[in-house]
């Protein structure tokens, strides 16, 4: 066992919506400008608040999900990347001491005690002054083990208001308050279509995330959050070597080395880091490719497309001709593909959106139609209980979904075969999902590498496979590869 210091600091919430998100935007960027090496993390399966992060701290932000991983990886994981940081954020979802049931399994509460972290409350003080030293006894006495240290008031109407609400937490509950954030007049990140709009299709992202900074820093003492940070930041863990985040897989020669496509543009934005992480691990060279622009595929082996939001960009993506039309000659050939949610829409034969039409790739027999409401949201669950190219019969997959799409079969014959069973979620029709058609395993359930440790390397075993067999000229092989 290894003890070293770890200053961190988890900024949660009593409910979704609630402030935290602002409050640890604006605390990672105003340490990035101090010159602090910030480490942050997101807490859940979330993609687009782990965007701004990334971009708040000008480095990659890491998932921390006790529902997606065990409590040996997260702790692994957060050692591994905390471990060269002034500093780490994590910022929690939903509130505090919400999970999956009613003993709040897999909540931010929990991630919290498994990395032995301090908590700072953000409190949302809309119309109410001494209930809220309320709310924060009760989270206090609910779990006495967590470490709550202190509390950021939140939409404070003025400074009347803010004496009231401060003088109650600190007298009733012991804790410091440590800072007020005002009513801001317009949001700086606003809300749009499936939530939070995302850095990418932001205008100004930088400027707001520099107008968060300084909000954080004229309303909160930021130097008294780092010192909470650093208090008992002395833990202990295991083997600090980074290879064992990934597993050891047998090391393949240059002239084999694989080439992974990865579709990573306006329209598919949604990849964990250690996602594309694993599969270089495992051996491949990733080739990043733009839907929106590029004029054709690049001669690959395999290709991962995961989520996004394929609505906001589909006549753009319709337009690029020259892009579809080479991947659905290369998935006729056998091109091995792994696509999540916004991924799987893009090789529909449609996408309707609006009313309007947009032809996609054409690749397998459905249509995705994009409703007003959530299909999926949330986690999943699923068991495979077919053969396909990426996952055993018998595996349980345990990721996530957030889509407003639902399939429509349109061509039985290219329809392909749905492969999971879902457990838990929506899924295609709230029975089955994972669409197998040729060498394409299509869904919408979200996979972290850390837990699902073979999809990297047997994704990266395909395209080797792949590889081979196009070689030798035997294409009647290489569109069933399992």
């Amino acid at each position: 066992m290894f003890q070293e210091n770890f200053p961190r600091l988890v900024i949660a919430g009593l409910k979704g919506g609630a402030g935290k998100t602002v409050a640890a935007l604006g605390l990672v960027r105003a340490w990035q400008r101090q010159g602090l090496q910030v480490i942050p993390f997101k807490k859940g399966p979330d993609y687009i608040d782990a965007g701004w992060l990334s971009q708040a701290a000008k480095r990659p932000c890491y998932n921390l999900d006790p529902f997606l991983m065990s409590k040996e990886v997260i702790r692994k994981s957060f050692a591994f990347r905390a471990k060269d940081a002034d500093i780490s954020v994590i910022e929690g979802n939903r509130g505090l001491f919400d999970g999956v049931d009613d003993s709040g399994l897999s909540s931010t509460a929990e991630l919290a005690k498994w990395i032995d972290a301090p908590v700072v409350l953000v409190l949302d003080c809309t119309k109410m002054t001494r209930t809220a030293a309320a709310l924060v006894l009760g989270c206090q006495r609910l779990d006495p083990e967590l470490r709550i240290e202190g509390v950021i008031l939140n939409q404070i109407a003025g400074s009347r208001h803010e004496t009231i609400v401060r003088q109650s937490v600190e007298k009733y509950t012991g804790l410091s308050v440590l800072g007020a954030l005002p009513r801001m007049k317009g949001d700086p990140i606003p809300m749009r279509h499936l939530g939070v709009t995302p850095w990418e299709e932001h205008p100004q992202a930088a400027k707001a995330l520099d107008r968060l900074s300084q909000m954080m820093t004229e309303s909160v003492d930021i130097h008294v959050l780092a010192k909470i940070a650093d208090q008992n930041s002395k833990w202990e863990f295991g083997n600090r070597d980074g290879a064992e985040l990934f597993p050891g897989t047998e090391e393949i020669p240059s002239s084999q080395t694989p080439l992974v496509g990865v579709i990573q543009d306006g329209a598919f934005q949604f990849y964990y880091p250690e996602n594309l992480e694993a599969l270089e691990k495992a051996g491949a060279k990733l080739i990043f490719l733009d839907s929106l622009q590029d004029g054709g595929l690049l001669e690959l082996n395999a290709l991962y497309i995961g989520g996004g939001f394929p609505e906001t960009q589909a006549a753009r993506l319709s337009a690029n001709e020259a892009m579809r039309k080479d991947l659905y000659q290369a998935i006729d050939q056998g091109l091995p593909v792994y696509a999540e949610c916004g991924g799987l829409m893009y090789l529909g034969r449609q996408l309707v959106w609006h009313g309007q039409t947009y032809p996609m790739v054409g690749a397998i027999g459905w249509d995705f139609v994009v409703g007003e409401r959530p299909v999926g949201h949330g986690y999943s669950a699923l068991e495979v209980i077919s053969r396909n190219p990426f996952y055993n019969v018998g595996t349980i997959l345990q990721g996530h979904e957030f889509h407003y799409s639902r399939p429509v079969l349109v061509d039985k014959r290219n329809s392909g075969k749905l492969s999971c069973r879902v457990i838990r979620g929506h899924g295609f029709d709230g029975h089955l999902e994972g669409v197998v058609f040729k060498n394409i395993f299509g869904t919408y359930t979200h996979i972290h590498a850390l837990e699902r440790s073979e999809w990297a390397i047997r994704l990266v075993e395909i395209a080797i496979e792949y590889r081979r067999v196009k070689s030798q000229g035997k294409y009647q092989n290489i569109r069933k590869l399992f």
